[in-house]
């Protein structure tokens, strides 16, 4: 519970920085080998994602009160994509093929989550790597920064990312979550 009162206190802290959108969020959740899932989406694609949430209403409010989304229960929109995510908790699946909505982003953590998403299936990169790769070679911290704000972990693999020395580092679903991922994917 303390860590799901956490995650709405940074939810809270991308609101006053992101633009909020004017639209209609279809949303879904489904049970997953860590838990519940909950899925949002724009017409544009997949906005929002949220690991271990508590209970669908748990799931309504964070969209709802800490997005001011206007949302509409739609769960047949997700069948694909929550068949995505059955195969790679089976390890039969090495990428998402899912149209995503960045919005909720600055452009530095848009440019930091299109990124990640080059990170192949089985491996790891350091915040140092990513803060290179994106031509911003002094900002590790505020790559962390925008991996820690991913709207879109597993799908935006946040996870693959870990310290220069090898260590887990941080994980906003909890680093057991991240080390489990690592292990599905055989990266660690």
């Amino acid at each position: 519970m303390l860590l799901f009162l956490k995650y709405l206190q940074s939810l809270s802290d991308m609101t006053t920085q992101h633009t909020i959108i004017d639209e209609t969020v279809s949303y879904t959740v489904f049970k997953s080998r860590i838990g519940l899932i909950g899925l949002a989406a724009t017409q544009k694609g997949l906005i929002r994602l949220v690991n271990k949430v508590p209970s669908e209403k748990s799931f309504e409010s964070i969209l709802v009160k800490g997005l001011s989304f206007q949302i509409k229960k739609t769960p047949k929109y997700f069948d694909i994509l929550i068949e995505q995510f059955q195969k790679y908790f089976k390890g039969e699946l090495q990428s998402f093929k899912f149209p995503l909505d960045l919005r909720l982003g600055t452009p530095f953590q848009q440019k930091v989550w299109k990124k990640l998403l080059t990170i192949p299936y089985g491996t790891t990169r350091s915040y140092k790597w990513l803060a290179q790769s994106i031509k911003n070679p002094n900002s590790a911290r505020a790559v962390g920064n925008a991996n820690g704000q991913n709207p879109l972990s597993i799908i935006i693999p946040c996870h693959r990312v870990v310290r220069e020395n090898g260590e887990l580092g941080g994980y906003t679903g909890g680093i057991q979550i991240k080390r489990n991922l690592l292990e599905l994917e055989k990266a660690i």
